[in-house]
């Protein structure tokens, strides 16, 4: 039985919420190991929209272990308001079927205080944070002054980490103008906030060595997509962690070995939120009707998408870069009877070819795709169950994707409607 990593091979949004929850029925435990909750995930089940940015997906379905892993950076009040949500629409959230790290690092209001500073103060040269606070937070964690889950055990040691946090946090907010941060207000916050989080805190490393061991199936759940990555995405208009595939071990406390199967979630076509550079976006008619039929605006954040052709170029090096065994293709009857379709396969610069997106931001920044054209359809692909209720043009307009990401469809999703896929390879099966 294999072990699961989701990824998105763009720059997220690509429909991760229904692929995780289908595949989450037949797991034992889903991890979530990266980002915070500055992305979100929403599934249908049965007609019912359940809207998640913090939790993993497998916790609507009963039976199951989820966990937020020590990759995650923690606001502790939108998971538990977001618990709170998802209770009221039935869904039992206990310490039974629901681990938080206890060495996950938290995000404070001071950390989304700091990170809505700093944007405005850019202006125009902005990144498009969510403004949540994610970025500060990892900031922290890496200058290893962060506060932990588990640091809530210990007045003395909660007050002491507090003090060292300030010494940064306001020396920063004094250059801002902004006004200084209380340690006294912040303890008292976190020690009413204890004995609410610290019931889900536990070694979920050792947790999860010990479903490995015992045969049970993990699915690693990421957010955010492989161009947002802060190592291999459209650096600096990137997440503040690793996305990619390789950080599904690291950021739950296992090894390389833990993964068996990366599948890459895909849009048919490619959007983006926020600043970056977007090489096939298309800001005509055809761009605004992608966005209406996709319904492409942020779950989390409500901001509209940015729309564009298929970038081949781009998944294919997200293919090298996760090892994805195979692609989730999604939203391919979003295309219906658009008519002609278009479908990166290189990059011009400067008079130059390129087959993969170079890092310099310059470079990046004046991208020119070089298209090929593809027949449309005008016949309707929603709710397909089988190859054969799909039109021969839309068959053909996959195959050729498959050949130039170098990677198969492994699903092929017609709707948000959980049902509506066609099963190609089944990645639990390896």
């Amino acid at each position: 039985m294999a072990n699961v990593v989701v990824v998105g091979s763009q720059w997220g949004d690509e429909g991760k919420g229904k692929i995780v929850d289908w595949l989450s029925e037949r797991a034992d435990v889903v991890v979530r190991f990266q980002g915070g909750h500055n992305a979100g995930h929403t599934l249908v089940i049965d007609g019912v929209t359940y809207k998640l940015s913090m939790l993993p997906s497998g916790v609507v379905r009963g039976g199951k272990l989820s966990i937020i892993g020590n990759g995650v950076v923690l606001d502790p009040w939108a998971l538990l308001n977001e618990i709170t949500k998802i209770q009221e629409q039935g869904v039992d959230v206990t310490p039974e079927n629901l681990r938080i790290a206890d060495n996950a690092p938290l995000i404070l209001p001071l950390h989304s205080n700091l990170d809505n500073a700093r944007e405005e103060a850019l202006g125009k040269a902005k990144i498009g944070t969510t403004g949540r606070g994610i970025g500060p937070a990892y900031e922290d964690k890496v200058a290893r002054r962060a506060i932990r889950v588990g640091d809530l055990a210990d007045r003395d040691v909660l007050g002491d980490k507090i003090d060292k946090l300030l010494f940064h946090h306001n020396a920063l907010l004094r250059g801002l103008g902004m006004a200084e941060v209380d340690a006294s207000g912040l303890q008292e916050l976190l020690e009413e906030l204890a004995p609410k989080l610290l019931p889900f805190a536990s070694p979920v490393w050792k947790i999860l060595d010990e479903a490995r061991k015992s045969g049970k199936r993990i699915l690693y759940e990421g957010a955010q997509g492989t161009m947002l990555d802060i190592d291999h995405g459209t650096y600096p208009f990137v997440t503040s962690s690793n996305v990619v595939a390789g950080q599904a071990a690291s950021g739950s406390g296992q090894g390389p070995g833990a993964i068996d199967y990366v599948l890459g979630i895909t849009k048919a076509y490619t959007t983006r939120v926020g600043s970056g550079p977007f090489p096939t976006e298309l800001e005509d008619e055809i761009g605004t009707t992608l966005g209406e039929r996709g319904h492409e605006f942020g779950t989390v954040t409500g901001r509209k998408r940015r729309c564009g052709w298929f970038d081949a170029v781009l998944v294919r090096q997200a293919v090298k870069v996760n090892g994805i065994n195979g692609i989730a293709l999604t939203k391919i009857d979003v295309l219906d009877g658009i008519g002609d379709l278009k479908v990166c396969t290189g990059y011009r610069i400067d008079g130059v070819d390129f087959d993969y997106l170079p890092a310099s931001s310059v470079q990046q920044a004046n991208v020119e795709p070089i298209y090929e054209t593809m027949e449309g359809w005008d016949e309707s692909t929603e709710g397909a169950r089988s190859w054969a209720d799909l039109p021969a043009t839309a068959v053909k307009y996959i195959r050729r994707i498959e050949e130039l990401i170098e990677a198969p469809v492994s699903l092929l999703s017609t709707s948000p409607e959980r049902e509506d896929s066609i099963l190609v390879h089944d990645p639990f099966a390896d």
